[in-house]
């Protein structure tokens, strides 16, 4: 039986390579963002998978609902499916400022997106998450090692992985699977595109990584179809870092 996921902040970066990436081991793929991400979807299409659009918005409690409602009502009339097989938590920001310039709304705003919307969109999917689903949260290396600026993503991120863990508990004795994957520095967007378009950047932390470069989004992309494969049934509750070996 083809397998369905569901993919946040799919429309680029970790999230779209993800969404490539299942598309072609023909996993139906819905690609959600603010905006639908019906580009990413037009483009797993083309190369011959099957993908829906689909807005949803992690950071607002009632853009969930509504969005669940839809991927529903969209899975059963294009694919004739009413459950979910693989849930991608991904969509995430990054505010990044030192103590003295920090504000409240920084803080509000990266745990509702990066801590409040994987565990809503998660409680809302439950009934129709298949038995033996797999759940995986995009997290960061910066869980593990510090970096100036960083406190409230990092803090963000931790929280992020401890609900993992407890998910992993609650919803084992369903066969689902949730674990959490913890990219390091990755050329995406992501923060402006730093560690993508800053060569001066991309020097200093090839220096601190033991493979010697900043990873590639596909790369990240694929250690989240092998965490979701049956290879990896007999992993739940996990935290698997993709970094390649950042300031071990």
């Amino acid at each position: 039986m083809t397998r369905i996921a569901l993919i946040t902040g799919a429309n680029r970066g970790l999230g779209r390579a993800t969404a490539l990436a299942l598309g072609r081991k023909n996993v139906r793929v819905v690609v959600s963002s603010r905006d639908g991400a019906t580009d990413v979807a037009e483009e797993i299409v083309a190369a011959g998978g099957e993908a829906l659009p689909l807005r949803l918005d992690v950071a607002e409690p009632a853009s969930i609902g509504t969005g669940c409602e839809a991927l529903l009502a969209t899975i059963r009339r294009e694919w004739n499916a009413d459950s979910v097989d693989i849930l991608v938590n991904n969509a995430g920001v990054g505010l990044f400022a030192p103590l003295g310039a920090l504000t409240v709304e920084d803080f509000d705003t990266t745990f509702a997106v990066n801590v409040r919307g994987p565990l809503l969109l998660t409680q809302a999917l439950l009934p129709h998450l298949a038995d033996g689903a797999r759940v995986v949260n995009v997290s960061s290396s910066l869980s593990r090692h510090s970096s100036p600026a960083t406190s409230v993503y990092a803090a963000s991120k931790k929280a992020l992985e401890a609900i993992t863990r407890s998910l992993a508990l609650e919803l084992g004795p369903r066969g689902v699977r949730v674990n959490s994957i913890a990219p390091g520095p990755t050329a995406t967007d992501f923060n402006g595109g730093a560690m993508r378009d800053d060569e001066a950047m991309r020097d200093v932390l090839s220096q601190q990584t033991a493979l010697g470069r900043v990873g590639h989004p596909e790369e990240i992309a694929d250690a989240i179809v092998a965490l979701v494969s049956d290879e990896l049934r007999w992993v739940t509750g996990e935290r698997l870092e993709a970094s390649g070996g950042v300031l071990m």
